[in-house]
């Protein structure tokens, strides 16, 4: 019996926030559609946005079961399946360079403004319209793929992105519990395999930049994050096939993304754990890793069609200035005492100190991990964070390249609290409408005004609700 109170937590009604949760992201969704002809749209998006996290927020003090959190996921992403592109005009990007790919150039040297039509060049963000494609020869053949099946349609080349980005989430929802398994974040699976997909899955930076805004993240993270499962449930009784399976998958989530490369750092540091340690077996385990990303590389270059523009392409998402990047804020601060120039110098020179940081950070960690100090689990989640904080670009989306694994690892103190209000945060940060808002700064401060508002009402209702035990 006192077991059984011990994990008796006090919260609100578990279906009410879920209910409610829903109701905001229909919100939202209707105000993205009816944006463009309702002048209270973009209040109710953005209320609808803020609605999701409150709700977000609050079930986290419920720890509902897994399977209650895999069905609240399905309610709260089914509305978002027919929203229009929210926060981000990416995939935008992505029917040009698959329109680029499917007139037989290569994306990752020609812009879309030489290689695509006038049309599609039009809907493309001014940053990237003269920059060739930054990603994997993997997603240029799906980007390729989708253009020759669509004709260049925009319509149904984003439900297919969206398709994409969903196949690569449910990737995602399979893998993360079963991390968290192997984390060992609790002596309950069911806990660990809840908390795990409350924090990583049901996440609204999941909601909004995976399924409303179809980054390719979500198939990057859907191969990285189940080959990294599949590979280390190997290792045990070293099963070289389902190792080499996993390595495989990994392998190809880089081909889409290249930051998912640190998972066979991890997933070789474990192999060297495996077969005794010490660093003669790191070594030939990294050299292993190493080649079979070589291999998954130009076999998926090859076999694609797409060629090997892509290894040129690799710094183009660094010529932006982001300025979510902390290695970018003392070359704003420069800039602005000293001039553009200046500024621009600095943000270089901070850019080649983060890399620096990074590899040092990296070093660290797999020492860490090869001594028995990190989980394999609990390594990748810090390796990713490293590359996300110190990186040279952030986009809100970033982070869940850390918060997932973090998410499976984490055990409930302070730091998974704080993960949680960052995600919480940047969920928040940019509009939900993948929009240029320039000339509408007064028309956004109102909505977000007034959003601020409906979303304060919500959680004054919400805390007089009667509450309720969940087990």
């Amino acid at each position: 019996m006192q077991s059984t109170l011990s994990h008796r937590v006090t919260t609100r009604t578990p279906e009410l926030l879920r209910w409610t949760g829903f109701g905001g992201v229909v919100l939202l969704t209707g105000g993205a559609w009816a944006t463009r002809a309702v002048p209270m749209a973009l209040a109710l998006a953005i209320a609808g946005a803020g609605l999701v996290v409150l709700t977000w927020a609050l079930l986290g003090r419920a720890n509902p079961d897994a399977q209650w959190l895999r069905r609240t996921l399905a309610w709260w992403a089914a509305p978002l399946v027919v929203a229009p592109p929210l926060f981000s005009a990416d995939v935008f990007s992505y029917l040009a360079q698959g329109e680029v790919a499917a007139r037989g150039l290569d994306p990752n040297v020609v812009s879309p403004a030489v290689g695509a039509s006038a049309e599609a060049v039009s809907r493309v963000g001014v940053y990237w319209r003269d920059t060739p494609s930054p990603y994997g020869p993997l997603f240029s053949t799906v980007e390729r793929a989708i253009a020759n099946l669509t004709g260049g349609d925009p319509v149904a080349g984003i439900v297919l992105y969206r398709l994409t980005a969903v196949l690569g989430l449910l990737l995602v929802v399979w893998a993360v519990p079963r991390l968290a398994a192997i984390a060992g974040t609790s002596a309950l699976a069911e806990i660990s395999a809840g908390r795990a997909l409350w924090l990583g899955v049901l996440n609204p930076l999941v909601l909004w930049h995976l399924v409303g805004g179809m980054h390719n993240d979500a198939l990057m993270l859907g191969l990285m994050l189940s080959g990294t499962v599949i590979a280390l449930h190997a290792l045990p009784e070293l099963r070289w096939w389902q190792l080499t399976a996993g390595v495989v998958l990994i392998g190809l989530g880089a081909q889409v993304k290249l930051p998912a490369l640190v998972a066979l750092a991890v997933v070789g540091t474990a192999l060297a754990r495996r077969l005794g340690g010490g660093w003669v077996r790191f070594v030939i385990a990294g050299v292993s890793m190493v080649a079979a990303a070589v291999v998954v590389s130009v076999v998926t270059s090859l076999a694609g069609g797409a060629g090997f523009g892509w290894v040129r392409a690799l710094g183009t998402p660094s010529k932006v200035n982001s300025w979510m990047a902390p290695t970018n804020w003392p070359g704003y601060l420069a800039g602005a005492v000293f001039g553009q120039e200046s500024g621009q110098a600095m943000i270089s020179s901070a850019r080649i100190a983060g890399l620096v940081l990074i590899l040092c950070g990296i070093a660290v960690v797999l020492r860490r991990q090869l001594r028995g100090g990190v989980s394999e689990v609990t390594a990748l989640g810090m390796m990713m964070s490293l590359i996300v904080v110190l990186g040279p670009v952030i986009q809100p989306w970033y982070l869940l390249w850390a918060v997932l694994p973090l998410a499976a690892c984490l055990p409930v103190g302070k730091w998974r609290t704080r993960v949680a209000a960052l995600a919480g945060v940047f969920a928040l940060l940019v509009p939900p409408l993948a929009g240029n808002f320039a000339g509408r700064v007064p028309e956004l401060i109102a909505a977000y005004a007034l959003g601020i508002a409906l979303v304060g009402g919500a959680f004054f209702v919400l805390r007089r609700v009667p509450v309720a035990a969940q087990n």
